[in-house]
């Protein structure tokens, strides 16, 4: 494993960590898209399916369960635990404008036609526009808390760390995954917008908000 996965995985987590303590702290998920959190349920059920069949290292393994418990948990708390608190009102973006056209995306363009390896290749290309519900959000209601937007942050340094690993793995491994690495670069192209409000507004002390 090399430094930029490593670092990758430690920052998801910490945006994952974040944006738990951050619900369970308030007792609000005000801000916060569950459309995009659904997305994201999606993306690490369709990807670890193999959980039950596979066996990589106890790390891997950790990491699977993990990112498939803290989804469904955040799923949990914004629609049921703190549902009176979620702002269905603002959180209005169409997922199936996503699904379905990322679906058929892994249909058309995967490494296998199997049915593991397009489940694998459907979460790459829907994890890198299942941010967008949450940025649409933002820009609905003009502003973001600062606890979201580092959550934000970490979430797109996981993208950005994980592009660079692609780049290491295919520069000292040989190994070239370019269904991962066009994923990733479309991920991070929508985080630099808000990666520069970020760095001008929330480290300065000011409120993040996003052009209507």
């Amino acid at each position: 494993m090399n430094i930029f996965r490593l670092t990758g995985d430690l920052s998801h987590l910490a945006a994952i960590i974040i944006l738990l303590l951050k619900i369970w702290k308030t007792r609000s998920c005000a801000g916060i898209s569950g459309k995009s959190q659904i997305l994201f349920a999606v993306v690490f059920t369709s990807r670890y399916l193999d959980l039950l069949s596979s066996f990589i290292s106890l790390y891997n393994t950790t990491m699977k369960v993990i990112y498939i418990g803290c989804a469904y948990a955040t799923v949990y708390l914004i629609y049921m635990k703190f549902k009176a608190t979620y702002d269905g009102n603002h959180d209005t973006f169409r997922m199936e404008f996503l699904i379905v056209p990322v679906g058929g995306l892994a249909f058309l363009v995967n490494h296998d036609f199997s049915p593991l390896e397009i489940l694998w290749t459907f979460s790459i290309y829907l994890e890198s526009v299942a941010i967008l519900p949450q940025l649409f959000m933002i820009s609905k209601t003009g502003e973001a808390e600062t606890i979201t937007t580092h959550y934000l942050f970490f979430l797109g340094m996981y993208r950005a760390l994980y592009l660079f690993n692609w780049i290491w793995r295919c520069y000292f491994e040989g190994f070239f995954d370019m269904i991962a690495i066009v994923a990733g670069v479309v991920q991070t192209i929508l985080y630099c917008d808000f990666f520069y409000l970020y760095v001008t507004k929330v480290l300065k002390g000011k409120k993040l908000s996003l052009p209507a």
